[in-house]
């Protein structure tokens, strides 16, 4: 999908390829800006976007499962001058200023940002946590209202491979309360989580977008989310987003033996020959709760090497 960040080789690919043709002036260089003074001028962007933008704010009042593509998002009408005229229907439509509320903020890369998102379905099951998967249907829009991406059927996505924004926004919401199982094969989902996220271009894909966004970007994603998925990304038996030992919601800097391999994906978290999965010792399916002789989980104390494997 074109929102999966770039993987490191791909990357690194490039790198080789750009100095490999050093000598091309056709090849333009990217110079990342400041990311605290990017921040100032997506912001004021997006909540310029915001205070000029209204959505058709009635048809989600009524009950019922609805879907982005009902969802119909309007700039204010202009005067011959260019100067914005009042709130069209006000009774049918809405500011989005006024729907999103006060923003939501985060430090991210050392930053500090804002965000906003329009919750129109809170949703009735369970919420991912920021490092699960999700399936779910959704629209990628740049703030001239140009689709950069979308899903026709619903896509399944493991957060972690996301940009930094849908691992915030996405836990605010719920995946679907029930599903049904049509003999179409088909899937009706009720009672989803449905949304938009509004975002600066820090917490999306900065100065390195994929193909059709330009850099520094503010985007807006619709989506309804279905269903969500507990990751146990290396398989030890604790889900990836309880590895995240710190709790500053990056599981990439969790690191307990050192050996440059995070948690949650190290079968061996402290480096101690035992696999974390061996010394869930009482073999509940929760190494979590095997606490050691000095006060901490087994399988983050390199001192603990009992297995649930010995005979």
């Amino acid at each position: 999908m074109k929102i999966r960040k770039y993987t490191l080789a791909l990357v690194c690919v490039l790198g080789l390829l750009a100095s490999c043709n050093k000598k091309d002036d056709s090849i333009p260089t990217i110079v990342e800006r400041d990311r605290t003074q990017q921040q100032v001028v997506d912001n004021d962007s997006l909540i310029g976007y915001l205070e000029t933008h209204y959505y058709n704010s009635s048809v989600f009042e009524t009950a019922g499962d609805h879907t982005i593509s009902e969802l119909v998002i309007t700039e204010l009408p202009k005067d011959e001058s260019g100067n914005y005229l009042a709130l069209p229907d006000p009774d049918n439509n809405t500011l989005l200023i006024d729907a999103v509320g006060a923003p939501l903020t985060t430090t991210y890369q050392e930053t500090s940002y804002d965000y906003y998102v329009l919750k129109l379905n809170e949703g009735g099951g369970n919420a991912p946590e920021f490092t699960d998967n999700i399936r779910l249907n959704y629209s990628g829009n740049l703030q001239d209202e140009t689709v950069f991406d979308s899903t026709v059927n619903p896509a399944d996505l493991d957060l972690l491979n996301l940009i930094q924004g849908w691992r915030l926004v996405m836990p605010q919401f719920k995946a679907a309360e029930s599903f049904v199982e049509n003999s179409d094969g088909t899937v009706t989902y009720s009672n989803y989580g449905l949304g938009v996220m509004f975002l600066p271009s820090g917490l999306a894909y900065f100065a390195t977008p994929p193909y059709s966004v330009p850099a520094y970007s503010n985007l807006i994603f619709k989506f309804e989310l279905y269903q969500t998925e507990v990751n146990d990304h290396d398989s030890d038996l604790i889900p990836s987003y309880l590895e995240d030992l710190d709790g500053d919601g990056n599981v990439f800097n969790d690191d307990t033996d050192a050996d440059n391999v995070p948690n949650f994906l190290d079968a061996d978290d402290d480096g101690d020959g035992v696999l974390t999965k061996y010394e869930d010792i009482d073999g509940d399916g929760d190494p979590t709760n095997d606490i050691g002789a000095n006060g901490i989980p087994k399988y983050l104390d390199p001192l603990e090497t009992a297995s649930n494997q010995d005979n």
